[in-house]
């Protein structure tokens, strides 16, 4: 049974909604469900409501951007290469953005340079698989995939070699950025307004994405300007892998499950993928941010850990599941 598109964005929303007063409820700390209810009674503790306010609230809006941003990506890699497969981890887009960040930092370079180096690093990954793959002038999404998982090889080796030039005094702290840690990113607004943005383009462009999905020769026959909706597809899902790695590093798996999700429960129209895909994305990484800071508290884990291990069997059960869909139809 299938969910209808307007039941699949209240169904989402309601989520999205749950996973974050989840995350401002829970903590190591005193703030907890209660708290919630006194600070809109406005009888809540000052230093409760301040856990909640300054520390609990940016770090879960955080977390929502990050994998609404991972999610919306992996919407626009799999149109791009019309396979199922296409994610920015799995692609080498999110390890050219770390190197490229990882560089920079290493070098001392300030927030906006980090910055503008991962999303320098995204976009050069992207069109250095793409050049890679159709080196004799034809490319398939076959050969793109096996090309960007040689690629992200590659940039991992890289990070390798650049962690162990790193002084000791920075490597903790490095390690776990590259696995993905929310304990710094105090500013959710850049995460949250990448997403947002990104989202409501991908919706402008939802019918002509429907179309590309179909393929180049279709689509141009069907009269969509193939070459640049491709180089808008390229920059949103750079610059959205880009932002995602600067706020939390290296997270998997989100961009490639939670695509897959929406479009087995619900429809593969992108008018009804992309607002589900931010919603569920951001969703799963608020939650598994929660787990990560409260499994081991006061110790936290690092978040794409979490995600790893939800997102493995996870995207082994919606892949047998469609499988078995197909069986049948067939």
């Amino acid at each position: 049974m299938r969910i209808q598109p307007k039941s699949l964005i209240a169904l989402t929303s309601g989520i999205a909604a749950a996973a974050l007063l989840i995350a401002l409820s829970t903590g190591s700390g005193s703030a907890n469900w209660e708290t919630l209810w006194q600070m809109i009674q406005g009888t809540a503790d000052p230093g409760a409501r301040d856990i909640i306010l300054k520390l609990r609230l940016p770090r879960a809006l955080a977390a929502f951007g990050t994998g609404a941003s991972l999610a919306l990506a992996g919407v626009l890699m799999q149109v791009l290469l019309r396979n199922p497969l296409a994610d920015p981890y799995i692609l080498g887009t999110s390890g050219g953005a770390a190197v490229a960040a990882l560089a920079a930092m290493i070098a001392g370079a300030s927030a906006l340079v980090v910055d503008i180096s991962a999303f320098a690093g995204s976009l050069g990954s992207t069109l250095l698989v793409f050049m890679i793959a159709r080196s004799d002038g034809a490319w398939t999404p076959g050969r793109l995939l096996l090309t960007g998982v040689v690629i992200a090889a590659g940039w991992s080796a890289m990070v390798s070699l650049m962690l162990v030039m790193t002084p000791d005094a920075n490597l903790r702290g490095i390690l776990f950025w590259l696995m993905g840690d929310f304990s710094f990113a105090g500013n959710p607004i850049p995460s949250l307004v990448t997403a947002g943005g990104a989202g409501l383009i991908g919706l402008a462009l939802a019918n002509s994405l429907n179309v590309l999905a179909t393929g180049d020769q279709q689509a141009a026959l069907l009269g969509l300007s193939v070459r640049p909706m491709r180089i808008m597809v390229y920059f949103l899902s750079a610059l959205l892998t880009a932002v995602a790695v600067t706020t939390a590093g290296t997270v998997g798996f989100v961009g490639l499950v939670v695509p897959h999700l929406i479009r087995l429960v619900s429809t593969a129209d992108h008018r009804s993928v992309i607002p589900g895909a931010i919603l569920v994305g951001g969703s799963l990484l608020v939650i598994a941010d929660t787990l990560a800071r409260t499994i081991v508290a006061p110790r936290q884990l690092p978040v794409g850990a979490i995600t790893a291990m939800v997102g493995v069997p996870l995207f082994l059960f919606l892949l047998r599941r469609g499988q078995s869909s197909s069986d049948k139809s067939g």
